[in-house]
């Protein structure tokens, strides 16, 4: 669960608009935002603390705009150090320029400099959340989007009575930054969050809390909310609920599913999930919690957050509200059982697309290595330094933006293009791995092109190597099928037989399971260069 340097930049060559100025279709509406990066002070757990913020709020503001839209977003820096801004989820076509990872797109924005992002919608409609994109710093300089559907369009559902958000996130009482420079100087596993947190706020489960500490979310008898949930915790998957109520989810990272009414999500970190929520309970206080889904060795802070839901009307509360029935900390079967039924709507007004003939096949393990450190002088397991790695590489971030590179043919020493398609050793990825030295990582920074137009399938391999756990994966700049997931080793004759390429949700984050797979398929639609991240 600790820092993650698993990276991979996608080329897809084709014809670029490098102004970033050209839309592709008429924008219905133009939306201006001017986000304030600044050290705000907050206290939570009695234990007060400056924090990087966006316009003094944790969480930041939110993005507002209707599908088609196009936001100027300014982004004053008046924080200590540089960071830039990304828009997690939004597809920005033809314009990378805007996507904001540090030094892949852009350098970052330094203290008392601005930047202003053009923010492209295009085919998503939902919620997604836009974040920091520099060191740990998204843990406290994040927020929500919420895109509306066109003027004059519905949802594809019942119509909600009021939308409300719920934006899990993580509290650390030490400063993030000397937390990340930390861990990054010593190679070790980095500090664990002292809580979690809905909307901000800590719920009544940890020490130094009480009902004042939590965010309520005020609901009348008989109405249907519509909750966006977005999971900003940094790093962990989390359960979440509302005791003694069924929801129906209805979209996932922007885009419409086939309705699962149920009485739990699991949602992994960077993903978003709308439900429909009915207040049909007698009047109360119910809590609303997550919790994480941690089926691993590796240590994490497995304590729950609490929301209050507080029916409107006259009554005496409870003295301890009922908490919803979550699955336990480790249980991968109800993780999986959850996961397994999404499916997108498919119909004629959201229709699917899913390639079908491959033309660019990557198969993907994805470890926690060590690097070797001479005399056993680092923080981690046996004086090694940890290094998250795909294929075997753990990614360098380059001191001059890739993007740029790339663009003034400047690549020297900035990145190679030689990002392998396959590992450099295969092995058994989910058994008995041993202590072999081939599992130590090669840093680097390695980008594989892509043909524009083609048909890619990734398949992401869990293993065995450090410890086995699940992992999150997004992709920048496009949404891709979930195609298919399972235990053990991919088996390329053998996975592949339970595929599902009629109505795979369309996504932007997965979580790849412990000891399993995962594969992706999309459509190298979007040229340009884009970001593989976990």
């Amino acid at each position: 669960m600790g820092l993650k340097k698993m990276d991979l930049i996608l080329w897809f060559i084709g014809f670029l608009f490098l102004n970033g100025l050209v839309e592709l279709s008429t924008a219905a509406n133009i939306h201006h935002y001017s986000f304030i990066l600044k050290e705000t002070s907050f206290t939570r757990l009695c234990t007060t603390k400056n924090m990087l913020t966006v316009n003094g709020m944790f969480p930041g503001p939110t993005i507002t705009v209707r599908k088609g839209d196009t936001a100027f977003i300014n982004v004053h820096n008046d924080g200590k150090y540089g960071v830039t801004i990304h828009w997690h989820g939004v597809k920005q076509p033809r314009n990378p320029w805007s996507d904001g990872p540090e030094n892949i797109t852009q350098c970052p924005i330094q203290p008392g400099k601005n930047f202003t992002y053009e923010v492209n919608f295009s085919s998503e409609e939902g919620t997604l959340w836009w974040h920091a994109h520099s060191d740990w710093s998204r843990a406290t300089a994040h927020g929500p989007i919420v895109i509306l559907p066109p003027v004059g369009n519905s949802y594809p559902f019942q119509t909600p009575y009021q939308e409300k958000t719920v934006l899990l996130a993580s509290w650390f009482n030490e400063d993030l930054k000397q937390i990340y420079d930390n861990s990054t100087a010593t190679g070790a596993e980095p500090d664990l969050a002292d809580a979690y947190t809905i909307n901000g706020w800590q719920g009544v489960s940890y020490s130094c809390s009480n009902e004042t500490t939590a965010y309520h979310l005020q609901v009348d008898n008989g109405n249907t909310y519509l909750l966006r949930v977005i999971n900003a915790a940094m790093n962990i998957e989390m359960f979440f609920g509302i005791a003694q109520h069924n929801f129906t989810v209805v979209a996932q990272d922007a885009a419409y599913i086939k309705p699962i009414t149920t009485n739990y999500i699991m949602i992994s970190p960077g993903q978003t999930m709308d439900i429909l929520f009915t207040a049909n309970q007698k009047p109360s206080y119910y809590f609303m919690a997550a919790r994480p889904f941690a089926d691993t060795t590796a240590p994490s802070n497995n304590n729950a957050t609490t929301a209050i839901v507080q029916y409107s009307g006259s009554y005496t509360p409870p003295l301890t509200p009922p908490f919803p029935d979550l699955p336990g900390i480790t249980d991968k079967q109800a993780a999986d059982n959850f996961t397994n039924q999404t499916r997108s709507l498919a119909n004629s007004e959201y229709p699917v697309n899913v390639p079908t003939k491959i033309d660019k096949s990557i198969f993907m393990a994805i470890a926690v290595n060590q690097i070797v450190c001479p005399g056993q002088s680092c923080g981690g397991p046996d004086g090694n330094r940890l290094a998250a790695s795909l294929n075997n590489i753990t990614f360098s971030t380059p001191t001059l933006d890739i993007l740029t590179a790339y663009y003034w043919n400047i690549s020297n020493g900035t990145y190679t293009p030689d990002f392998p398609s396959r590992p450099p050793h295969i092995y058994n990825f989910t058994g008995d791995v041993g202590n072999s030295t081939i599992y130590n990582p090669v840093v680097g920074t390695n980008v594989t092109k892509v043909k524009y137009g083609d048909a890619v399938e990734i398949v992401f391999q869990g293993t065995n190597v450090g410890s086995a756990e699940n992992h999150p994966m997004h992709l920048h700049g496009f949404s891709f099928y979930l195609v298919g997931t399972g235990s053990g080793n991919f088996n390329a004759t053998n996975s592949s037989q339970s595929y599902n390429l009629v109505d795979p949700p369309l996504v932007n984050t997965i979580g790849v399971p412990k000891d399993g797979w995962a594969t992706i398929r999309f459509f190298a639609n979007n040229p340009g260069e884009v970001y593989m991240s976990y």
